[in-house]
């Protein structure tokens, strides 16, 4: 395989991946004494601990276990069900609502008695704060590292005005019938404790202040993130049952599995397929569900140059990739992928072209294209080492790069570290930092209409203003992104996403691969966890004997 590697943080953990290693951390901390509900050890597949400062980096994994758990939003996800899909609830503001003669505007009421870590209020001033840092530049506490996180995922988002304590007014560019999902990705930090620490986003790291349900204490980059329990937490009801909460970055899956089983912490996201029976038959629980997560190739089909700009190199490398392979390298933990959305979903449509594994009918897709085995076609794709939601990125690529070479394309990587991908992604094809390629492998969740499909495929999102990477400019697909912002009808919502999602996969706009199943492993002490259908996920109930 022929890796071009850029730094991978964290690179130092990978010699030790055998029980009773001694990792490169201090544990005399993780390991403190605690009360009932005991100290919850986590090995993220990140290389650093996401920025605690309101608006978390390293992508989902980021949201899932500092945005979330740290901070709040002013709508959350109800992650209480392991049987149903998750939908949306109020956070941090009670209810919202578009206003009937202005659909342009959004009010929303924020939620009473409220308080940040600091012992500061939140109200709408606050809230308007928040979404200021991320969009206004003009404004004192404007953070680009949070920009880059927060803005493409409220686009359409003009200005917020706290008409008064309890009331945020939220006004549009464009009528938005999906701003909700949007919002619920905006975590709010404490203007007070900003004030505090001298108005400087890097001192804030190290004293963070939100709303959420634990409160950081501990805060170093490349070794560990420490929380403990919020006991005055706004919602009774999820105030955490755990004392203490340890995140430690782990990127590489067999120094997670090691420390697993060496005791040194207690729950590892993304563990290897090829160690999951052993770690069963240890005692250990290997937890999976299904919801809406994607791992794609987002492809470059306009840049000159770009393979990817001829539909039957597209269809070949869709028709190419044996995806039951590499499921069952996967040990079950992955779905097969023929689309963005799984075939069950109201939204997968009736697409003419069928996705199957036929190597011969991409070859023969590949030859009328003018490639073949003695021409071959050649691209490069950016890939991640480890990362948020990426299973196993370099094996899968690996299949996935022997199954294109036996059509006829052959395929360079550029490995990055998890956040340069994402950066790469959030610029564009184009972009210098993406370094030539014409590919890059992306994983995120797909639960509801946005992040489904909008913001991948609206021209009005190409990147930087979006994350259509590989600026797609399609007529149909844009009017369809259009509907779906200005339809608040469910039902209207779902066919409009069938139908775009059929143009897609008719298009081969991406290459499809595979629907993450969310697998994690714990010891058998950790005790109250429901893994709900969500990227997302509540660690409130959980406890550690």
């Amino acid at each position: 395989m022929i890796m071009r590697r850029r730094s991978l943080l964290g690179a130092g953990l990978a010699g030790a991946t055998l029980p009773g290693v001694t990792l490169p951390w201090d544990l005399a901390l993780a390991q403190a004494p605690a009360g009932s509900g005991g100290t919850l050890r986590i090995g993220m597949t990140a290389a650093a601990i996401p920025l605690p400062n309101g608006q978390a980096d390293q992508g989902g994994e980021g949201q899932r276990f500092v945005g979330y758990t740290v901070f709040d939003s002013l709508i959350l996800w109800d992650l209480s069900a392991a049987d149903k899909p998750s939908r949306l609830v109020p956070g941090l503001a009670t209810e919202w609502k578009v206003d009937p003669a202005d659909s342009r505007r959004w009010l929303f009421t924020i939620r009473e008695d409220v308080r940040f870590h600091d012992g500061s209020v939140f109200d709408a001033r606050a809230a308007q704060w928040n979404i200021e840092k991320l969009l206004d530049p003009q404004s004192p506490q404007f953070d680009p590292r949070q920009a880059a996180q927060g803005r493409s995922r409220i686009p359409s988002v003009a200005k917020a005005t706290a008409l008064d304590e309890r009331t945020l007014e939220i006004r549009t560019n464009e009528v938005d019938a999906l701003l909700p999902y949007g919002i619920a990705w905006i975590t709010m930090s404490s203007p007070a404790q900003w004030e505090k620490v001298g108005r400087n986003w890097d001192a804030f790291l190290n004293a963070p202040s939100g709303t959420g349900p634990f409160r950081m204490v501990e805060f170093n980059l490349r070794e560990r993130g420490v929380m403990v329990a919020n006991r005055e937490y706004w919602d009774p009801a999820r105030r955490p049952k755990l004392e203490r909460l340890v995140l430690l970055p782990l990127p590489e899956a067999n120094t997670r599995a090691a420390a697993l089983r060496a005791g040194q912490v207690d729950w590892i996201e993304a563990p290897a397929p090829d160690v999951t029976a052993s770690l069963r038959g240890a005692g250990f629980r290997i937890v999976t569900n299904e919801y809406p997560h994607n791992w794609v190739w987002h492809l470059d089909s306009t840049s000159p140059g770009s393979v990817w700009r001829d539909v039957r190199v597209r269809r070949a490398a869709n028709l190419a990739v044996d995806r039951d392979g590499i499921g069952g390298m996967m040990d079950g933990q992955m779905l097969p992928g023929v689309g963005l959305v799984t075939p069950s979903s109201p939204w997968f449509g009736t697409p003419s072209f069928k996705i199957t594994h036929d190597p011969a009918a991409a070859r023969r897709l590949m030859a009328e294209a003018g490639f073949g085995p003695r021409n071959p076609a050649r691209t490069k794709v950016i890939i991640p080492g480890s990362g948020s939601g990426m299973m196993q990125p370099l094996p899968m690529n690996e299949a996935i790069q022997e199954n294109l070479r036996e059509i006829g394309l052959q395929v360079e990587y550029e490995v990055m570290e998890w956040n340069a991908v994402v950066n790469a992604w959030r610029a564009g094809s184009r972009d210098p930092q993406c370094r030539g390629a014409h590919a890059l492998n992306y994983s995120y969740f797909s639960q509801d209409p946005f992040t489904a499909l909008i913001r991948h495929v609206d021209s009005n999102l190409s990147a930087p203003r979006g994350t259509n990477w590989g600026y797609l400019n399609d007529p149909a697909l844009d009017a369809v992104c259009k509907g779906l912002r200005e339809s608040f009808d469910p039902t209207a919502q779902d066919a409009l996403m069938a139908r775009g999602h059929a143009r897609i996969v008719d298009e081969a706009m991406f290459l499809f691969v595979g629907h993450d199943l969310n697998a994690r492993a714990m010891a058998p002490k950790v005790a109250g966890f429901v893994q709900a259908r969500n990227w997302f996920q509540d660690l409130t109930p959980v406890r550690v004997a």
